[in-house]
């Protein structure tokens, strides 16, 4: 009995992974959009497309609509990892200050820690307000929606399974 029970917990596991996924997937590609939304009507100047293209490419296409789709899809997929990170760290915890907290460091990881590797951002102290606050909001927006979506799959799967 033990042996199916253990079984069957780990196949639970596994049937919350390809939602974690393509939570993931969605997150990035909404929450990408919105920020190259908020670039075109100037409320910031860090893009999808200032991190993922223009730091390494300096081209006329990639500073383009183009530059920004392909940028938009390339978050999408580096997404499902944040994804599947917070569902093994933090899907038990349900509510929306895990997701907050989520999304104010990673913040801080991107334009502190990885400030160097992303030449194309200037550094924070350079930075208007207007664009630390749309950033941060943006970041907050796409953690706690990663971060309840998961948080409610992982309760609701295992309210069923209870």
């Amino acid at each position: 009995m033990r042996r199916v029970n253990h079984r069957k917990n780990q196949h639970d596991e596994i049937s919350l992974i390809p939602k974690t996924i393509s939570i993931g997937i969605f997150g990035g590609l909404i929450w990408a959009t919105v920020a190259a939304v908020a670039g075109y009507f100037s409320f910031t100047k860090v893009t999808p497309k200032s991190f993922v293209l223009r730091s390494w490419l300096q081209t006329k296409w990639s500073d383009q609509w183009l530059g920004e789709v392909i940028s938009i899809c390339i978050i999408s997929l580096l997404s499902i990892g944040l994804a599947l990170l917070y569902y093994v760290v933090l899907k038990k915890f349900p509510g929306i200050l895990p997701g907050i907290m989520t999304g104010i460091v990673l913040w801080f990881i991107i334009f502190w820690l990885f400030e160097p590797i992303f030449t194309n951002i200037p550094p924070f102290y350079e930075l208007d307000s207007d664009t630390v606050v749309t950033t941060v909001c943006l970041f907050i927006l796409y953690s706690v929606f990663i971060g309840y979506s998961i948080s409610f799959a992982y309760q609701q799967h295992r309210g069923e399974n209870n």
